[in-house]
């Protein structure tokens, strides 16, 4: 049934890569996350270190959600349950995204910025109706559901005769409409375009319905789109929501619809249903209908004629306890063995946004071309359903090198583009910053040197995105440093932005005290030149209070000040901004001043303090490690490289210094003869196998600093560390079919000694990968992430929700997770082999022109 489909799709336009599946299909059972069923409570709180605090975290976990009425920011009593459900997202980033499932519902919804509501909607489909010769001869809702509501509507729709195909930021709904030799494709558009930074920020999504007539005869069809006013929350039922009739008329272009007015006292929006009026379609409309009766009117007006009613003047507006709805129809004649198009659109305007703190007013960065006023859903629609055909040639642009090369797998075609939803599903903002905002509102008492800050801002806006989406932090950092090679690679500008708001975070402190739920100390939330772990929780005040994180006091943390300096060298090597790279060199010393506190006994090689002290916040380390010690070494290469580019030879003769002495340490103690240590302790576990050993590699490797003056890892001894991953950590785990397991022991048992060790993170395993390929193993490399690709897409059906690890026993923890993003590591990696990456030459223009 699939290879039919398939070969079909060829014909239709459908991309040859991607991630499909019909829609009759159903995937593995999976068990629940950490946190769901019976399992105890200590055991809930365990794998984040809370082994041995439950009441501590409970008593927080009370007072968060019951007493102050808010969402925890990680919510480990009420984890999202699973739904095997999700396609491809609609929106561009950061207005807001709307989730439609790989059936065609409309399931996810995330327009309040970083908080999900998981509600299929029922009245929000694509309903058909085919006439001949005056009369209807089939009209059928394109979904397979069987509703309580509705249920004057056609139902039913039988799943074997349709297939569902993702290609962010494209997806295809084939339809073969049973007896009628009629097939219909619905391709889902996006505005998701690489160094784009306008139409990448709109909220909208088109659809664009391709109708094959097989018969022999002509067919009038028509495609309804049903939504209903709102998000299917209990918001929906508050009362004072309306909608009314549009059409806007503008170059020659003629576009048609209905807009739902949503008013609830915060943060209000509009959503927007249209077609594309033009020669031989018909737009009709119905303007209010109510989703939870019967639904008789609405279907018997559509079967009549193939038309809807089209009444002209505003709906009243919703009691409270009262739902609505509206509808659009495009319609037109396709003749006999005969093809047409008929173009619809969903946008949605909630321009100015609170965060849960209801401090400041936020406006979204597509205001700055389609205004503030809570108006633009009319002019959205219409640029949507003129220009998608533009954004589709560039999107093809874009991904056609990639997926036309034959020497890469499908798969990984498949995964690295599917895996960029998280961009804009991620909890994702784009945010203005105001055009009357002076550089010290930005930059805090102590930000006065960052020279290009307010000019960067003003340009390409701030930008932030979850951990995940059952994490609530912003710009979660030592998570962004595996993702963030996605934005350095399609949205530079962005990655810049980013990391001149942790920039500003570094060099200002908050010295209120807090108490963390770890080891119930209390210090202070942010210490003056320490990298912040995220810049706050969408539920109070982001950026302006950063550090949401509350289980650790994360001032301690290895790895975060590290991964600062590893990415400021990594942006500038692959943009050439040498203005960026003057403003972040001061704030790179500082992090690294702060960071040579942790060696301990001046061997040029920092230790980890006997906790969970870096982004593995659960798997307990001692003495100097293979991962926070390889990434210092990374790190105080790159110092030098830095300030060689900037000719500051005190700084560049320190850590060479430093770096001489730190490299003979790290061999000496974590080498042993086939890999590094997972630390030095000479505890039980301290040989345990690490898969993220060469992270440090990983990142020199990137950015041309794996060899000759600069080779930091003897080549031998990075080549057969990364042997040993393959042998021990991916075949020997799983039958080789699950990735790479964290933690393994020399004897080829996973080490069980945390339940981190014990994990696969897909994020990690894909940075493995890419570090193999930079290392020649390419083979292995793609062996490696294939496993975690064919396990979450195709096993588990976790599409468009990758998790941030799961075990062998498939259970998973933290749905919608934002590390897998570093895929794009692996095709930075490919594409240097392949002599496109870019090396920094000359100096470079204003970073506030693009």
């Amino acid at each position: 049934l699939m290879r039919r489909y398939e070969g079909a799709a060829q014909g239709r336009g459908v991309a040859a890569d991607g991630w499909r599946v019909c829609l009759a299909h159903s995937f593995e059972e999976l068990r629940q996350p950490y946190g769901a069923g019976d399992v105890p409570l200590r055991d809930v709180l365990r794998h984040i270190g809370l082994g041995f605090a439950p009441g501590r975290y409970f008593r927080w976990w009370i007072k968060k959600t019951r007493i102050e009425k808010k969402s925890a920011f990680i919510d480990l009593l009420c984890a999202v349950p699973l739904q095997q459900i999700y396609g491809c997202p609609l929106g561009g980033i950061g207005g807001g995204t709307i989730t439609r499932g790989w059936r065609g519902e409309f399931c996810r919804w995330q327009l309040n910025p970083g908080l999900y509501h998981y509600e299929t909607v029922i009245a929000n489909q694509f309903t058909v109706c085919l006439r001949c010769k005056g009369q209807t001869i089939y009209q059928q809702v394109l979904s397979v559901e069987r509703p309580s509501s509705l249920q004057s509507w056609n139902w039913g729709y039988c799943g074997h005769y349709a297939f569902y195909h993702a290609l962010y930021p494209r997806a295809w709904l084939v339809y073969e409409l049973p007896g009628q030799k009629v097939v219909l494709t619905c391709r889902q558009v996006s505005p998701v375009i690489p160094h784009d930074y306008k139409d990448s920020s709109l909220p909208v999504g088109v659809f664009v319905w391709e109708v094959e007539n097989g018969r022999d005869e002509d067919v009038e069809v028509s495609i309804m789109f049903s939504l209903q006013n709102g998000t299917g929350a209990k918001e929906d039922r508050s009362g004072g929501h309306w909608n009314e009739p549009f059409t806007l008329q503008k170059d020659g272009e003629r576009v048609a619809g209905v807009l739902l007015h949503h008013c609830p006292a915060v943060n209000p929006f509009t959503l927007a249903i249209s077609a594309r009026e033009k020669a031989g379609t018909g737009v009709s409309h119905v303007t209010a209908f109510n989703p939870t009766g019967l639904g008789r009117e609405v279907w018997q007006d559509l079967l009549q004629d193939g038309r809807l009613d089209s009444p002209t003047g505003k709906s009243r507006p919703t009691e409270k306890g009262e739902v609505t709805a509206a509808a659009v129809c495009a319609s037109c004649r396709v003749p006999a063995h005969g093809h047409k198009t008929l173009e619809l659109a969903l946008a949605w305007d909630m321009p100015c946004v609170h965060f849960g703190s209801k401090e400041k007013l936020h406006l979204r960065r597509y205001t700055r071309f389609f205004g503030s006023e809570g108006n633009a859903a009319p002019a959205l629609s219409h640029y949507a359903l003129t220009h998608y055909e533009e954004w589709e040639r560039k999107i093809e642009e874009w991904q056609n090198p990639i997926l036309e090369n034959s020497q890469l797998p499908s798969w990984y075609k498949s995964a690295l583009f599917n895996e960029l939803y998280f961009m804009t599903d991620g909890g994702t903002i784009w945010m203005e910053v105001p055009p009357d905002c002076c550089a010290e509102e930005l930059q805090g008492p102590a930000g006065a040197g960052l020279s290009h800050l307010l000019p960067v801002l003003r340009e390409y806006g701030r930008f932030a995105y979850l951990e995940g989406q059952e994490y609530r932090m912003y710009n979660t950092y030592d998570v962004h440093f595996y993702a963030s090679f996605a934005l350095i690679m399609l949205w530079p500008k962005l990655q810049i932005s980013l990391q001149y708001d942790i920039a500003v975070a570094v060099v200002n402190e908050d010295v209120q005290p807090r108490q963390y739920l770890m080891c119930g100390q209390t210090a202070q939330v942010k210490m003056k030149n320490v990298v912040p772990h995220d810049i706050g929780d969408p539920g109070d005040e982001p950026w302006q209070r950063v550090n949401a994180y509350l289980m650790h006091d994360t001032a301690d943390w290895k790895d975060l000040n590290l991964k600062f300096v590893l990415q400021v060298y990594r942006d500038y090597y692959l943009t050439h901004d040498s203005l960026y790279l003057q403003d972040m060199w001061p704030v790179c010393q500082a992090v690294m001043e702060s960071e040579l506190k942790f060696d301990t006994d001046n061997d040029g090689l920092i230790e980890n303090g006997g906790f969970a002290d870096q982004t593995y916040d659960a798997w307990v380390v001692h003495g100097a490690s293979a991962y926070c010690g390889g990434l210092w070494l990374a790190a105080v290469c790159m110092m030098c490289k830095m300030a060689e580019v900037l000719g500051d030879t005190a700084v560049q003769q320190k850590y060479l210094g430093i770096l001489n002495k730190g490299k003979e340490a790290f061999e000496r103690m974590l080498w042993n003869g086939k890999y590094y240590n997972y630390d030095s302790s000479g505890s039980d576990t301290s040989s345990s196998i690490m898969s993220d050993q060469c992270a440090g590699q990983w990142f020199l490797g990137a950015c041309g600093l794996d060899q000759g003056e600069f080779e930091v890892f003897p080549k031998s001894h990075v080549l057969s560390a990364l042997k040993t991953i393959f042998e021990k950590n991916v075949l020997s785990f799983a039958g080789g079919t699950m990735g790479a397991v964290n933690g393994m022991r020399p004897d080829g048992v996973p080490d069980t000694s945390s339940v981190q060790s014990n994990e696969v993170w897909i994020g990690v395993v894909y940075s493995l990968a890419a570090t193999m390929i930079q290392e020649g193993m390419v083979e292995e490399g793609f062996r490696t992430a294939e496993g975690c690709y064919r396990m979450v897409w195709e096993r588990l059906g976790m599409a468009f929700q990758t998790p941030e690890a799961y075990r062998e026993k498939k259970v998973y923890r933290s749905l919608a997770y934002m590390r897998p993003l570093s895929i794009w590591s692996m095709q930075l990696a490919l594409e240097s082999r392949a002599g496109q990456a870019p090396a920094p030459t000359g100096l470079p223009q204003d970073p506030t022109h693009p």
